[in-house]
């Protein structure tokens, strides 16, 4: 069979290639394109409709080099701003004080990211990392796959013209290596430890060397440098709690399903600019492999997508993926610390930075046994470096460049039980969930992800007076770094010291449906409760999300229905449904009729005629279509009654750990600041020349081209499956663009036919490029609530009305 596939493959690309027209690009080359150097890399590249490229190659070098040739230019100057960052000279081209754009790191200002990722660089741990055998470092497969795409990426750069207008004739457009790719890898591997503390790392310096940063006001220090422990706690759940990424993801069994097949819906929340996006495509080494789905921007592997047989999608997890160790420092010396009574000095890191139009800086970073030294997580989590005290960043993704080898187990996994299998043999997911349905009808969902060793007995023992408020609330452990055994320990089937192995994660298999979205495991399926894990990954029995309760709800009435099919996934992708407005928009519109003279007082003290907006909530189909009336006033209504009302006096009927779904319910529309939340609501779109009635999305959209283009789905707090993060900017029409949201989304079943039945939808479109026409016309899709139809076998592939061709290779 597989001998079979791969004379097919190949037979029908070299027709292809041999009578198919070359874009006008690269017509001019059209013979060298065809004459590819002796021993150079190459593959072939199908585009079908909406730019989705189908790469075929003979290895994964060869593999990797279509990859990062179709990247480049889909995304070049994206990419290339990303490398900027990897090199630590964002400060050389753009100055020191701007911001970078966030996607590889939590930096404020470019000076502090240079800092950081130039130590990275010239300390060598991504080549430590690379130097590592598997199973603790990368694969040959994974590093070959590294190493053909920046030859890819170069090739394509010597080739063509960049035309975006972001970077073209930009100085800082560079080729790259594998180390560049790498790095790319391990700065997405510590995004959830050391790169939230970037800003605290580089900022840290010995008390006698740099005076006290001045704190901002509500944050986490006491007197005396002393963190708040209550302050910290809270700002350690907020941390957390407010990331850019989250997602939603269901599989359903066959015991659920029209055919007994398995289902799956993916449908991750990520940012739609900058760096950190998906990027949709096919890879194929005939016989060996063969994958379609999304790839983070700059890696060579398909990170959510299917297989002919197997599905998959990731959730961002509840795992805390950092710890700190509280150092007691030698009363003599301020950057040494003291271990079982003995004196252990720091690691001096220096490092310059040269900086655009002024003078290199040079910085001084303090590393211990434990990590990094911290002075904060963010502006509202300062962690002061004393005369007596100072606190360590404890991070085991630095030590994982292994999520390119999870990736392609996936990709080579036959069924759910293969993909339970990668993950137990590779452990190299730092921050998320695998959500995943196979054609023999299991599904799975499981919290297999790579984080600190911090087990409650652990935290029992070990907690410093601040960790033992700061983990049990926020999963944020603070030990006691003077005493050894307080060191972080070993699983036995672990990959890497300091984590938990494979047993520990938490796991649910064949439930009739296992659904997450970025709550802890605990209700994967309301009927088959997940417990047992440590604090560290999530809670259990707490109250969950408005989007997980309504999730939840949504996904047990469909496995109920029984008889799924896609179609029913398609459905609940852009049902819109409002959670939050099923729960309170009746009784917001009851008291908003009872209001004495139809009147309420808004925040500034005057008398606001809320008549209007009584019936609008009336009649609101509790939807966020871009259709939809009334939409846009319960949204912006809700967000100002949430941020006026403490959560603890938002509903009269409490959180019941015995029916998490339902509670807490029944809107407190007595609550001071309801009536006030209305009257803002309506003099705010008043002002905006908005009438209350007015369709979502005639006021919710992007501009692309200089066209609006509606968005639908809703923000966090309404609960909406479909999430959308809009900017309100109502001097220019409401929210005009969308910073995070639904993304790569994938519905993916099977019919017994060697072709899976799949539909996506890449939210943004393939390419950042204006000029591009793929720059938008997904996006347009997407307003639409219209799919792509998957096209993965070659049947499909070749009968695409859009079919294009083109070879290419390193050339002289």
């Amino acid at each position: 069979m597989r001998t079979r596939l791969r004379r097919f493959v190949v037979t029908a690309v070299a027709l292809l290639t041999a009578t198919a027209t070359l874009p006008a690009a690269a017509a001019e080359r059209q013979d060298r394109q065809e004459h590819p150097s002796h021993g150079g890399l190459s593959a072939v590249i199908r585009y079908t409709e909406y730019g989705i490229p189908h790469i075929v190659a003979k290895d994964y070098a060869n593999l990797g080099f279509g990859t990062g040739w179709a990247q480049a230019a889909d995304q070049v100057c994206t990419l290339a701003d990303g490398f900027v960052t990897l090199r630590g000279e964002r400060s050389r081209y753009f100055g020191p004080d701007a911001a970078p754009d966030g996607s590889l790191s939590s930096a404020a200002r470019n000076l502090s990211s240079d800092l950081y990722f130039r130590g990275v660089r010239e300390a060598g741990t991504v080549e430590k990392l690379l130097a590592e055998p598997a199973p603790r470092g990368p694969g040959r497969d994974a590093e070959d796959l590294m190493r053909g795409w920046a030859a890819g990426y170069n090739a394509w750069l010597a080739q063509n013209r960049v035309t975006d207008p972001a970077c073209r004739g930009a100085d800082w457009v560079r080729p790259v290596t594998q180390l560049d790719v790498a790095a790319r890898g391990f700065a997405l591997a510590v995004l959830g430890g050391q790169g939230r503390g970037i800003d605290g790392i580089t900022a840290a310096q010995p008390p006698a060397t740099a005076p006290a940063a001045p704190q901002e006001k509500g944050s986490a220090s006491g007197n005396a440098g002393t963190p708040n422990a209550q302050a910290t706690a809270r700002a350690a759940r907020e941390l957390f709690d407010n990331a850019d990424m989250g997602s939603n993801a269901v599989a359903f069994s066959g015991a659920t399903t029209a055919n007994g097949r398995g289902l799956l819906l993916g449908n991750p929340h990520y940012p739609w600019q900058d760096g950190r996006r998906f990027w949709q495509m096919q890879q194929t080494i005939p016989g060996r492999l063969d994958v379609q789905g999304g790839a983070l921007l700059g890696s060579a592997t398909i990170s959510i997508g299917h297989t002919a047989r197997v599905a998959w999608s990731h959730t961002v997890a509840t795992g805390v993926t950092l710890n700190l160790h509280q150092l007691t420092l030698d009363p003599a010396d301020p950057t040494s610390y003291l271990v079982d009574g003995k004196s252990v000095r720091m690691t001096r890191r220096t490092v310059t930075v040269a900086v655009k139009d002024g003078t290199p800086v040079t910085r001084t970073q303090w590393w211990t046994r434990y990590g990094p030294v911290v002075t904060s997580l963010g502006a509202q989590l300062p962690l002061p470096w004393t005369s007596t005290t100072a606190y360590a960043l404890g991070d085991p993704n630095a030590a994982n460049l292994r999520a390119s080898d999870t990736a392609l187990g996936f990709a080579k996994a036959r069924d759910t039980a293969g993909v339970l299998t990668a993950l137990r043999r590779t452990q190299g997911l730092p921050w998320v969930n695998t959500i995943a349905a196979d054609s023999g009808g299991h599904s799975l969902f499981t919290q297999s992800q790579v984080i600190p060793r911090i087990t409650d007995d652990l935290a029992q023992r070990c907690s410093t007076p601040l960790g033992k408020v700061t983990y049990p609330s926020s999963g944020v452990a603070v030990l006691d770094g003077s005493r050894g055994e307080c060191a972080l320990g070993s699983d036995p089937d672990a990959v890497q010291p300091g984590i938990f192995g494979p047993a520990k994660m938490p796991v649910l298999r064949d439930a009739p449906y296992a659904e997450n979205s970025n709550d802890s495991a605990w209700l994967a399926n309301a009927d088959r409760p997940v417990t047992g894990y440590e604090r560290v990954f999530g809670t259990i029995g707490t109250q969950r999300s408005m989007r997980t309760r309504g999730a939840v709800e949504d996904v047990a009435a469909m496995a109920g229905r029984g008889r799924l099919t896609v179609r029913d996934l398609q459905a609940q992708q852009f049902a819109n449904r409002v959670p939050a407005g099923d729960l309170a928009a009746d009784d917001v519109a009851r008291a908003c009729a009872a209001l004495p003279g139809g009147t309420a007082t808004g925040s500034e003290g005057k008398a606001v005629d809320v008549t209007e907006a009584c019936g609008v909530l009336e009649a609101w189909d509790h939807s966020m279509d871009t259709g939809s009336r009334g939409a846009l006033f319960f949204d912006r209504f809700w967000r100002k009654l949430t941020a006026a009302v403490p959560a603890a006096q938002l509903w009269k009927v409490p959180f019941s750990a015995a029916d998490p779904v339902r509670t807490p319910n029944t809107l407190n529309t007595g609550a001071a600041g309801f009536a006030t939340a209305l009257a803002d609501t309506v003099t705010e779109l008043g002002a905006a020349g908005i009438s209350p009635d007015e369709k979502l999305g005639a006021h919710q959209f992007v501009v692309r081209g200089g066209e609006r283009i509606p968005v639908p789905g809703g923000t966090e707090s309404l609960g909406v499956w479909n999430k959308v993060e809009p900017v309100w900017n109502p001097a220019a029409g409401g929210y005009t663009e969308v910073t995070t949201g639904s993304s790569y989304i994938q519905a993916v079943g099977w019919d017994g036919s060697r072709c899976p039945v799949a539909r996506t939808l890449l939210t943004y479109s393939q390419s950042s490029n204006p000029n591009s026409p793929h720059h938008s016309d997904q996006t347009r899709l997407f307003s639409g609530e219209r799919w792509v139809t998957s096209r993965f076998c070659e049947k499909d592939i070749l009968s695409s009305p859009g079919l294009r061709v083109v070879r290419v290779g390193e050339y002289r």
